[in-house]
């Protein structure tokens, strides 16, 4: 069952907190993300993993939950043999299960779909250069398709994230354009810029008057620069803010491992928060004990 309130009617009155990492969560599980499909193999091979991983989430103060749909595409199923009738269906799949695992508590919990960007498909980490050669209209094209099947399993927004460059921005909100379900929008970023080097304020103003948007903000970044660049998506677009970065370390795609130690710190959800945001959580390697401590944070500045 769908919260009472719609997700843009919640962020009037007050913070919201997002999941963490799904694969580090599905990984503390024993998941076995090697795939090219990463989590999103798990929505025909082991849905009660990614259920069970939602449940932690929202054990753990979450009441936004973000759908195992980042990687999941048409092409990529189609790679492993599945058409597009049931690639569809796992699409609706990642939806239901996000939903259910919300319905676990008395409160509200509003699901959002994952809808990753074109290199996460490609598997090759080049969501975090962008630039792929691509016009804005065959990015929209290839969006489309999987944004009109997760919208068709009625989540409560589209979570249009980990977006490296503006290009990629508009195709999605073009392919978003009245499906009848809002979005937000949220950039990886580095050092104050998108991904693929363009001007962040730039990049936010595509968002800039488009109704259909509820927050705008960043993601699956360092927690270092976050809050500069969510007071800088709201002094852009007039809309709330969203962030959710990840743990601090850094992963190096050569060895397949993360280095470095971990510098997210909980407390800075409260800076978040006065910048604006308000839709906070974690990203990649932020597990549900971390969330726990971002709700506690929030709930003591919002008391």
């Amino acid at each position: 069952m769908k919260p009472a309130r719609t997700l843009a009617e919640a962020l009037r009155t007050g913070v919201l907190v997002l999941d963490g990492g799904l694969s580090n969560q599905l990984e503390a599980q024993g998941c076995d993300l090697s795939d090219a499909l990463w989590s999103a193999r798990l929505l025909a091979d082991g849905p009660e993993e990614i259920e069970a991983a939602h449940t932690a989430y929202v054990r753990g103060g979450a009441r936004v939950l973000i759908s195992a749909g980042y990687q999941a595409t048409f092409e990529g199923f189609a790679e492993r043999g599945t058409d597009r009738r049931e690639a569809a269906r796992l699409f609706a799949r990642s939806v239901d299960l996000a939903r259910a695992a919300g319905e676990r508590t008395g409160e509200e919990v509003w699901v959002a779909a994952s809808v990753g960007p074109y290199g996460a498909m490609l598997a090759d980490g080049s969501e975090y250069r962008g630039r792929y050669g691509l016009s804005v209209r065959e990015l929209e094209a290839f969006h489309r398709p999987r944004i009109e099947a997760l919208v068709a399993a009625g989540p409560d927004v589209l979570a249009l994230e980990t977006v490296p460059d503006m290009e990629e921005a508009e195709a999605l909100l073009r392919a978003a354009e009245g499906c009848g379900v809002p979005v937000w929008l949220s950039y990886t970023v580095d050092g104050g810029r998108t991904r693929a080097g363009q001007d962040l304020a730039e990049a936010f103003a595509v968002a800039a008057g488009n109704e259909q948007v509820v927050a705008v903000g960043v993601n699956c970044c360092d927690p270092a620069g976050a809050r500069d660049a969510v007071a800088l998506a709201v002094a852009v677009t007039g809309r709330p803010g969203v962030v959710y970065p990840n743990s601090g370390e850094r992963w190096d795609a050569a060895a397949r491992d993360w280095h470095g130690g971990p510098t997210f710190d909980p407390a800075h959800a409260i800076d978040w928060a006065t910048a604006g945001a308000r839709l906070i959580g974690g990203c990649c390697r932020v597990g549900p004990n971390v969330i726990r401590d971002v709700d506690v944070a929030l709930s003591t500045y919002w008391a």
